[in-house]
Formats: structure tokens, sequence, C-alpha cells
């Protein structure tokens, strides 16, 4: 190596040099005594080297100068980063010496370096011990040799991209496409199968090969969730069928309590993890591991998944998410056969009634440039039944007269802009016979965003019915030289009026009836009791009538004025039947073209009308349920993010309060902001329960301090038109129930009942204790019960609502005001509590809803104002490893722990606690997070049991979907006071 000093180097410049824009690793260099390392004092460097430096330290790239064939390390702020605990020490050392464990690596480079070689490496992989544990890293490396200028190399220049995190994310990457990739297939496969054992066993034969496992199973639960039937089930050649049907209960305890608490059985070996005799049962069927993944509807077990080996399997976190994944996807595409099957039903009525309708349906695909018509429609355009047809076909065979404004009304029905109704009556050219037809069709336009991707419609031959309008029309322009000349063709047409289903009135100016037909006089018989003739004053028999007068002038004004329309209305009087009717109206005139009245043409359309409305109202309550399902997801979401920012909060000001610093006025503003805080945390909890993604928690619950604590929230949902009252029995009972939910429960039952109110009434709220012996009811146990009564003076319902009042999304509220879930609800929950929900109700006197909730063994748990705290040791209670990925929510709890006589180790990761385990940690309690990227609390808390049993461990959850969380682990809801967290670590013995 040429010392700096040799004749062949620049001069060096006057002074200690000054670094433009290097940062503190730029400081560093200027300040370090570099007279101890080959390159000799600063001031003495060669402007060349001050040069190369000066452009190492203001990138912002990570860049490094190994200086001769030690390698003696110059470099900037980035590749300080990388050092980690090795900086500010590597400055100025060798390399050699700062990496030793890359030792071999930096001496191939600094030899291929002073050889003049460039060097690159990709995604070079690494292993470091910056933090004194291995550390895997990979990196893309530039090394470039720096010359003298003789051109000798004195050293290499490189650059240094550490992509760990890239590269990770792409292997994870690669393992999820791979997943996502297999349930694509499996989906694409089952897709056209219509029957549910086919799908069943197309499923777990996929899986199974996929797996390279012996057998793949799916079961059906019995209603009592412990018997259970395999219909779907695949084995490798070897291994036996398990087909048929089992008890929950033969697989042992374990199986009982993870797959009702829907938690996925998972065993590797079962003559080493069970008990001889539940063992047993496994092999006995060729099973020595398994996962068993349970599938929870409405809170119910509903059916298993199963992969299993006939030998010890180690399952891996790839295995579990598939069986996962297929337990969900499984259950879905059996009950859309389910569905397809009932729609091939409903498809098959809806044809036999468009038969009897003599309607024809027809589809466009705008997209496809493809049309669908039956045999109905081409007849309607004169082909013949077996022959293909295009839009082509439409085109030619419309009138020509008719295909400007037909083709007007399609454009404008398919238009994303405008989105029209598709109402038109056209004539068409039989394209093999020539023969005039008169269509009339209707239709609207499929969208998916702004593109029409379907236009699908209906179409009735109106030719007969055009026939009779034209002679109609006919008659009246030459009524009276007709009534003079041809009393017998007269009489023709007066038959086919009287004959025809339609509603013919023909009136003049005053009023008076010209003509009527049969059919008129049947239907205003039908709506207002009376029967028009001809000669009299329409008005007339609406005398005393104003509203119905009223109706009938609406549209008869506007015809007698001359205007022609058509227009749908409903009409009916009082205690009569409302029907629906399609009129048409047309001007009658005299020969000169003076308007001497007009007539109508009246279709009745009622079924058709309630077929719209019914249709539509399905429509809505999808639409509905979809709305409050996206609304539980926003509000578990948001809930989870204010228990977060509620943390670290209501930790610090339960600190300020309990350390009493501050003046007396600023204690109240503390305690207030915690009292606050605390009504922010209860707020969270009931948009928890709101959402549904929290389990039941049944405790004991002194149900009149419940009612007593809801009654102020009520009376303000309510209004001042309704007056609550409470009615609670002397020495009641603590109940077994949820705290939360049962408050829901109580605010939705009074929701309903103001609702039931417009006009103001009592709201009745009552609570007793009630025994029931046995025999004495089908729904509930014999037992003791505390009876929670909801009554109002309302509306109330008759038998067919009461009938159906539970059922889900159901509602008499209308369309957009209620999603009709509020009773299903309540329903489920009394169930699931082990009570019943009874309702009484009878129309114009009110309605009752009792809640029958079990009574408890145990005390309630006073208020946590009420408690006295936990005796708290404030030093040598251990050492406290906390894991959260939340760096306030981390930092509060530590000030707790270490306030109660922790010590406290923190980590930000899972991953990273656990090998502080394997290293030996000496921890003596364990808090984590539940919810973290990576490995959540719940395996950390199993993977460090295993490590270390016996070793306190608590989780701690600010979050509600606790599907993957170990409900047989200790816990702890975020956001939570040093009191709480104190008296969940003495319950663990710590």
């Amino acid at each position: 190596m040429k010392h700096i000093d040799d004749e062949t180097s620049h001069p060096p410049h006057s002074g200690r040099p000054v670094l433009q824009g290097g940062g503190r690793t730029g400081e560093l260099i200027c300040q370090h005594d570099w007279s101890r390392t080959g390159l000799g004092p600063i001031e003495q460097w060669p402007i060349e080297i001050i040069t190369t430096v000066q452009t190492i330290v203001s990138s912002p790239v990570p860049m490094v100068l190994l200086w001769g064939p030690e390698g003696t390390l110059i470099y900037n702020d980035g590749y300080a980063d990388i050092c980690g605990p090795r900086h500010p020490a590597a400055l100025g050392a060798s390399v050699l010496e700062v990496w030793p464990e890359a030792r071999d690596f930096n001496a191939r480079v600094i030899q291929a370096g002073l050889a003049g070689e460039a060097l690159h490496f990709a995604a070079q992989e690494l292993e470091l011990w910056r933090h004194g544990r291995p550390e895997q890293v990979w990196m893309d490396l530039e090394y470039t040799p720096v010359r003298d200028p003789a051109g000798q190399p004195v050293g290499v220049l490189a650059m240094v991209f550490d992509i760990t995190t890239r590269v990770l994310a792409d292997r994870r990457l690669a393992k999820s496409e791979g997943l996502f990739r297999f349930l694509d297939q499996v989906g694409q496969a089952v897709a056209p199968l219509s029957n549910a054992d086919e799908v069943l066993a197309t499923t777990t034969r996929m899986v199974a090969a996929h797996l390279a496992i012996s057998n793949c199973a799916y079961a059906d639960m019995d209603e009592d969730e412990d018997g259970f039937t395999i219909r779907g089930n695949w084995h490798a050649p070897g291994s036996p069928s398990i087909i048929g049907h089992y008890s929950l209960a033969d697989f042992g305890r374990l199986a009982v309590s993870e797959l009702r608490a829907g938690r996925p059985l998972i065993i590797n070996d079962n003559l080493a993890e069970l008990e001889p005799q539940e063992a047993k049962t496994f092999q006995d069927i060729g099973i020595a591991a398994t996962i068993c993944m349970p599938l929870i509807k409405d809170g119910r077990l509903r059916a298993l998944m199963a992969i299993h080996d006939r030998v010890p399997h180690r399952w891996d976190e790839y295995e579990l998410s598939v069986i996962r994944a297929i337990t969900d996807r499984s259950w879905a595409h059996v009950e859309r056969v389910g569905a397809e099957a009932n729609l091939r039903a409903s498809e098959e009525r809806l044809r036999l009634a468009l038969d009897a309708a003599e309607i024809g349906l027809w589809d466009v695909d705008p997209v496809a440039d493809t049309l669908f018509w039956p045999p109905r429609v081409k007849a309607m355009f004169g082909i013949s039944a077996d022959l293909p047809v295009s839009m082509a076909d439409y085109y030619a065979g419309l009138h020509p007269d008719d295909r400007d404004a037909t083709l007007q009304a399609y454009a404008a029905a398919a238009d994303p802009a405008r989105r029209e109704l598709y109402d038109v009556e056209y004539r068409t050219i039989g394209k093999e016979d020539g023969v005039v037809r008169w269509v009339a069709a209707k239709g609207r336009g499929v969208f998916e965003g702004d593109e029409c991707v379907r236009v699908i419609g209906t179409a009735i031959d109106i030719t007969h019915r055009k026939r009779v309008e034209r002679q109609l029309r006919e008659l009246n322009e030459t009524l009276e030289a007709r009534v003079a000349e041809a009393v017998a063709e007269r009489r023709l047409l007066v038959d086919i009026i009287e004959n025809t289903d339609a509603i013919i009135q023909v009136l003049d100016r005053d009023y008076r009836v010209l003509a009527i037909n049969r059919a008129a006089v049947e239907a205003f018989e039908r709506v207002y009791g009376i029967r028009p003739s001809v000669g009299d004053m329409l008005l007339d028999h609406f005398a005393g009538r104003p509203d119905e007068e009223a109706q009938v002038r609406a549209v008869w004004d506007r015809a007698l004025a001359g205007e022609e329309f058509t227009s749908i209305s409903e009409f009916g009087g009082e205690g009569r039947a409302r029907r629906w009717y399609e009129m048409n109206y047309r001007s009658v005139r005299d020969p000169a073209g003076m308007l001497v009245g007009a007539y109508q043409f009246v279709y009745d359309v009622t079924d058709r009308i309630h077929e719209q409305r019914r249709l539509g109202e399905a429509e809505e309550a999808l639409r509905q349920s979809q709305k409050v399902e996206a609304l539980g997801q926003l509000t578990g979401g948001v809930a989870h993010d204010f228990n977060n920012l509620l943390t670290p909060i209501i930790g610090s000001l339960d600190m300020l309060v309990r350390k009493k610093g501050g003046t007396e006025r600023e204690q109240r503003l503390i305690e207030g902001a915690l009292q606050s805080a605390e009504r922010a945390r209860t707020l969270v909890h009931r948009l928890l329960a709101f959402a549904r993604r929290q389990p039941l928690q049944p405790t004991a619950v002194d149900i009149g301090e419940l009612i007593t604590g809801m009654a102020e929230l009520i009376a303000s949902t309510t209004g001042p038109q309704i007056r609550v009252v409470t009615e609670l029995a002397d020495d009641l009972p603590p109940a077994l129930g949820d705290q939360n939910q049962l408050e829901m429960a109580l605010l939705n039952l009074s929701v309903n009942a103001r609702d039931a109110m417009p006009d103001g009434g009592t709201l009745r709220i009552s609570a007793q204790a009630t025994a029931v012996a046995e025999g004495e009811s089908v729904d509930l146990k014999p037992g003791r019960y505390v009876r929670i009564s909801v009554a109002d003076t309302g509306q109330g319902m008759d038998a067919n609502t009461l009938a159906r009042s539970i059922e889900p999304f159901f509602s008499t509220k209308g369309i957009g005001k209620g999603t009709g879930l509020g009773l299903s609800m309540v329903h489920g929950l009394s169930k699931q509590l082990g009570g019943a929900t009874r309702i009484f109700s009878q129309p114009g006197v009110g309605t009752n809803v009792e809640l029958w909730i079990p009574v408890s063994e145990s005390s309630p748990i006073p208020a946590s104002a009420d408690r006295s705290p936990a005796q708290v040791r404030t030093s040598g209670r251990g050492i406290a490893l906390l894991i959260d990925d939340e760096d306030m929510v981390r930092r509060t709890t530590a000030h707790m722990l270490e306030e109660m006589g922790f010590e406290v180790t923190e980590f930000s990761s899972a991953e990273r606690a656990l090998i502080a385990i394997d290293e030996g940690h000496p921890a003596t309690v364990l808090v984590t997070d539940h919810l973290m990227p990576g490995m959540d609390g719940t395996d950390l808390v199993r993977a460090a049991i295993a490590r270390r049993p016996g070793l306190p461990c608590l989780i701690v959850s600010g979050y509600a979907e606790v599907e993957g969380v170990a409900l047989d682990l200790p816990r702890l809801t975020k956001p939570f006071l040093e009191r709480e967290l104190n008296e969940a670590l003495i319950a663990l013995g710590v």
C-alpha cells in the first residue's frame, strides 16, 4: 500500500479540512485521529482523497471507502446506520476486524479491488452479528477500485443497499401467491359443479394432493354440536375411508374445548400428545396427526374441515392457512349449490308463469355483442325457433316508421349517463314471412361502474290489441256515420268491446258517458262500488265523495283538454279493493276536427306492480344487510384504533391522578380528563358489541344497576313524548350475562318501542326473578331466571307480523328505515346465554318483549370505582418482557410496569422477543399485544410457554376480532389503568 506522502500523490491541502453536508459522520471524520492509520494525519491527505471523502459523506446512498490492504473504513451517515452499534468505533478501523463474521468475504473484495477489479453482488445473503445475535440480511453491493494519480489501485469504494425488508416481503408474497393460486384452482374446479357431494369430493381430493397428506375430510355438525357426519372424504391408497357418523366427545376433551370455542384442533402426534383412550379414537381410523378446523356460524359450531396424516406430522403455518381458507370456501360452495338449486326451481316457476302470460324474455350483451331470444320472441320477428339470431336481426326486423324511435329508446337504456327505462311499442316485419306485427317491449340496462354490461327485458305480441285499438279508433272517428249506416257492423264492434279484457270508456267534455264496456263497469264496481251506464254524468256517482272525485278528475281533465297520454295509478274507494291500472287516453274529435271528448283503454296491472315491489324490497333487504356488515367491519376497525389511542392517554392520566402533582385546580382538570377517557373506553366497548367483534363474556350482572344506569340514556334516545318508567323487584338476584351485550339489547328494544309510539306513550322497563319448574316450559330449562320486560303502549303487531318478528332483516319500518336485525340479535343473545325471548303484542294495545336470563350463582363484581386498589409492590417483582408494535402503548405500559417494581425489557415484535427467550432472557413474566405484524400475541405465548413452561403470560388486546385469540390464556383489554394491569398480574401470581 502506498502512503499518502509518496511522491506519486498530489500535494496535501493546507490545514484541517472541512467536509460540507457530511452530517454527524462527516464531523467525526474531521475530528478522528487518522495518524494511527495508514492514511496518516488528515491535514496531510491529498486533495483527491478529500474529494473522494467529500463525495461519500454528501451522498444519500450508504457509501464506504475501504483503504489499503487492511480495508480502513471511511463512510457516511447511511453506512453508519448499517453498522448499528458498531458505529462510531468502526470509523478508521479495519473492515476485517469490524465485521469478523464476514472476514473472508471482505478479504476477497479488498483483494479484487486492489487488483483493479470492480465487483457487483445482487441480493447477497450475509449473516451479521450487529446486536449480539445472528441476523440474516440481504444486500445489493457495488465495489469500484479507487486509484491514486498514477493509476495504481489503493482502495475500494463501495455502495451498500440493505434490501432485507424487500427480500423477506418478496418471499412472503410468493408464499401468499402460492396459497391464492391454489385456492383459485380449487374455485375454478368446483365452480361448474351443482352438487354438494361433488364439490366436497373435488375439494378434499385437491387439498390432500396439494399438501401431500393421507386424508382430507368435511363434516356437518348435528344440532347438539356433538354428533357430526363426515360426507366429504378423500383418502390415499392404504388409508381407510372415514365417512360416517361420529361423536365429538369420543375424540377427547381437547377436541371438544378447542372446536366448540372456534379454534382449530392441531395435533402433530396423537400418541404423544393425547391420553391413550383419546388417541385410540384417532388411531382406530388410521390418523396419527390432524388439523381440524371448525366453522362457526351464528354462534354455533356448524361444520368441520380436517386434514390428517397416517404418520406423525408437524404442521406448518402454510398448511394451517390452506385448511382455514378451504373451510370457509367449502361452506360457501355448499351453500352456493344449494342456492343454485333453489334458483333453478324459482326460474322454472318463472318460466311457467311467463309462458302462461305469453311473455318473452330477451337479453343483450353489449360487450360481446350477442343477443338471446327465446322462440316466443323470435316468432315476433318472423324467425324460426331453431335459427340463431344477432343484433342485426333486431335492427333489420324493425318497421322503418318505428326504427328511429325504438333505437333511440334502446340507446337511452344502455347509456350509463341516462339509464332510462326501455319502454316502447313498435312494429316488426317478419324476416321469413313478411308479416307485420306489433310488439310491446320493456327493459333496463345492467351496469358495472360506467359500463353497460347487459340489457334485459320482456316483449309481448300486442298485434291483436293494436288491431282492436285501431278498430275502436275508427269507430270513434266514424261513430255517428256508422250508427246511421251500419247497425250490424256496430253490433260487431260492440261485441268486441264487450268481450275484451281491456277496460274501455268514452266520455264527452261534460263527463257524460258515451260508451262503456262490461270490463269497465265491473272495475268501477270493484274499486268504488258504483255501476256507471251510458248517458250518466260520471261525476254524479261521486257526490259526497270529494277525495275519490278529485282522483278521477286528475286524469280525465287532462284527456278532455285534448292531451293524449299513458298513465299508471292506483284507484280504490274507502273499504274497497285498491287496484293499479295502466291507462291510455286518446282524444275523440268530430268530422271537422273539433274536440268532443276522450276515450280510455285501461289494463289492470296490480299483480305486475306488486311483483315489482316485492323484487325492489328484496333488493333493498340485500343492500341493507351489506350495509350492516360493512358498518360492523368499519366500527370494529375504528374501535381497535381508538383502543390503541386511549391506552397511553388513560395510563398517563391515571399516573398523574395517582401522583397528585400540580395545583388543586390542575388535579381536578386531570381527574375530569380521566373520567372523559373512561367514558370513551366504555363507548368503544359498546361499539365493539354493536359490531359483534367480541365473544360473549358471561359474568354475574346486577340487572337493577344495569337498568338504572341505562334509564337516562334510553330517555334521551326516546325523546320527550315518551315517558320512561322502571320497575325493579326487591332483592333482584344477579343474572349470568354479558354486560355490554345486555345493554345493547336493552337499547335496541327501547328504540323499537320508541318507533312503535310515533305520537308518544309510555315505555315501561321492569325486572323480576322467576322460577321455571320441570315440564313448565318448552324453551327454558328448569331453574331460576331474571325476567327483563320492555313494554310499550304503541301500535302493536298482528299475528302475521308477530310470527315473523325475530326473522333477520324482517322489518315493518319501511325500506331504508331499519335493518330488521334488532329483535333477531336480542333473540340470539338470550339463546346464547341459555335463556329465551318472548314477545306479546296486540294491535292498538302495544308490545311487551321479555328477555329471560339465567340467574348467576356468583355475585356481581362491584364497579371499579368502588374497588380498593390492589396492593402494589414498587420494587423487586422481577423482570417483565414487554412486546407491542405501537411505540406509545409500549412506552406507557413499560412505565406502569416499572412503577409496579418490574425491570422492563421492551420489544416491538414477537419474533425478536422469542430470540431473547431462546438466548436465556431471565424474564419472570411476559406481557404482549395480540395483533402485531408477523407472529401474533397468542402464537408468541404458546411458543414462549413451550420454551419456558410455567412462564406467566398476559395477552393485551385492543381489538374485538378474537377468532385467532386463545380464550384459555389470560387476557387484558385495552385501554387499561395501572391498577387493572396490576390486578391481572397478581391473578397470574406475579
